[in-house]
């Protein structure tokens, strides 16, 4: 039998989940089960709250366009969110989209809005951000929902950063050839520090940001390649590169 049910679909809820719960969904909800995925009367959903762990429930049809769910019995003890932060500069928002879901899906357990000199804009929707990185846990199967603290100023952010935990800072101009044997000589792979990864705009970042980063004690600066890449492709380079060589990917 499968670890894993992959043919249930997921749904985060907020309510507390016990064997026996009746979960009544929004119209939102309801249409998603009955209407978008096919879903009929008895069929598994799998329903997490970030709280209680994963638990295994049974639609019922209350109406035309009405359903609940019934909690049967829980799949999966609940986890730890993941102590991986990622910081960046907000981008426009659907590219913001994308980016959230993909930090969220290669292991971010913080993901951290940092505002810079050339960041695009400072405005930025965290409701949205929040729901897509809600978005993504459900789909990727996680159990405890990333968070999305309030944009900060690239200065705090960096001071908010215990001095363990190690800072890998995407830098175009880092003279590093070979990011995998850095991030190895950074820290031990065996036993990986807390990790944070940062960044940018696609402006880069000032002389001075980039002086202030390289100043903090447990840094390392990468380069991911010869090429420019823009900043959500980067948010998935480099969390892929961190993940497979200090972080659950190795």
């Amino acid at each position: 039998m499968p670890a894993y049910d992959f043919t249930a679909p997921r749904l985060h809820v907020e309510s507390d989940l016990a064997a026996g719960t009746v979960l009544p969904l929004d119209r939102a909800q309801a249409n998603y089960l009955l209407n978008v995925l096919r879903r009929g009367p008895d069929d598994p959903v799998l329903v997490f709250n970030g709280r209680d762990g994963e638990w295994r429930a049974h639609l019922v049809q209350t109406g035309r366009k009405g359903a609940d769910l019934h909690v049967a019995e829980r799949t999966r003890a609940q986890t730890p969110r993941a102590d991986l932060h990622y910081l960046f500069a907000p981008l426009k928002s659907a590219r913001l989209d994308y980016l959230a879901q993909k930090a969220v899906e290669m292991g971010a357990g913080t993901i951290r809005p940092v505002i810079t000199r050339y960041t695009q804009g400072e405005r930025i929707n965290m409701d949205r951000l929040r729901a897509n990185a809600v978005e993504a846990a459900e789909q990727c199967g996680i159990l405890a929902i990333p968070d999305c603290p309030e944009p900060e100023k690239l200065g705090p952010a960096l001071a908010g950063l215990a001095p363990e935990r190690l800072l890998v800072f995407c830098d175009e101009d880092a003279p590093v050839s070979d990011p995998v044997r850095a991030l190895r000589e950074a820290a031990d792979p065996a036993a990986p520090p807390p990790l944070a990864v940062l960044v940018g705009p696609e402006g880069g970042f000032s002389d001075e940001e980039r002086t202030a980063i390289r100043a903090r004690p447990y840094t390392v600066a990468l380069s991911l390649g010869p090429r420019i890449l823009r900043a959500d492709t980067a948010a998935v380079a480099v969390l892929t590169l961190v993940q497979a060589v200090l972080g659950d990917a190795r």
